[in-house]
């Protein structure tokens, strides 16, 4: 069989009473008549007593007779079963895995610091029990591999142009779906579904992380001053095409280039402009 087999178990109250007749059957036999027959019923009395198992909700019991896997019970209750039976419990409940912080590099080879949190439950208990060994220190080791493997297939971030291409820090929903992808594909033959999978921690690694910090204060820097030059030859245009519209005053090519230098150097300029007042010729 290389499939979960749902099983019910017997009723665990009913054969709690077959027990207490039977133990109350070997007392007075035995203070009544001294038969020694009525000891044949100790044996029974603790197989019986073995086979008693009590399932929690969101829990199971995997079910194996020397060898050999007879079934799953999931049902919630007081049960009986084959007392020969080895019942191992299996947890269907959701659980939390919070990665311890690793080291990797990522595609262009910086080293970054990531981790990632999982949301996972048992989906299957065959695949848990005898799939693989220890299925809980298997989810560990696996969702290390799918960090690892997924920080080595993007770029932490592009400083040249974050439109070009798909990194860790600007695409978060497409990196956490590829994420869960990865780390489903690597769980299944464990029969565990995972319901939830996403970057917890992500930074440069402390020997970078100052350098990386000044440079993208500089691609900060630089593209705010794009953006201002762009929005000042804007406004001297503007300015210019106004004065002509209205014929304020007459440029020629030199006051045109002297207006358009001090227009730039006010607008551009990272302190307040001081004026000075002409109180002689333009020229």
């Amino acid at each position: 069989m290389k499939k979960e087999k749902i099983i019910k178990a017997g009723n665990g109250y009913l054969v709690f009473g077959v027990l207490i007749v039977l133990i109350v059957s070997l007392i007075t036999g035995i203070t009544t008549t001294e038969n020694r027959w009525f000891f044949i019923l100790l044996p029974v009395i603790l197989l019986i007593i073995k086979g008693f198992f009590i399932v929690n909700p969101n829990n199971s019991k995997v079910m194996v007779l020397f060898g050999a896997y007879k079934g799953t019970v999931i049902e919630n209750g007081f049960f009986w079963a084959n007392p020969f039976y080895t019942k191992e419990k299996i947890s269907l409940r959701a659980r939390n895995f919070d990665s311890e912080r690793v080291k990797v590099n990522d595609k262009v080879g910086n080293p970054i610091m990531i981790n990632v949190i999982l949301v996972w439950k048992v989906n299957n208990t065959y695949k848990a029990a005898f799939e693989v060994d220890h299925y809980q220190e298997f989810v560990r080791v696996q969702t290390d591999a799918a960090v690892r493997k997924l920080a080595g297939s993007y770029p932490y971030d592009n400083f040249d142009d974050a439109r070009t291409e798909l990194t860790l820090r600007s695409g978060m929903d497409e990196v956490n779906e590829a994420l869960e992808n990865e780390i489903t594909e690597r769980l299944a033959m464990a029969g565990i579904k995972v319901l939830e999978a996403r970057i917890g921690y992500l930074a440069y690694a402390p020997e970078i992380a100052s350098a990386m910090l000044k440079r993208q204060q500089a691609v900060a820097i630089v593209a705010a001053r794009k953006k201002i030059v762009e929005g000042a030859v804007g406004m001297v245009e503007d300015a210019l095409a106004k004065l002509s519209e209205d014929d304020i005053i007459d440029f020629d090519d030199d006051k045109k280039a002297s207006m358009v230098s001090n227009l730039m150097v006010v607008l551009c300029g990272d302190k307040e402009a001081i004026p000075v007042i002409n109180a002689g010729s333009l020229n």
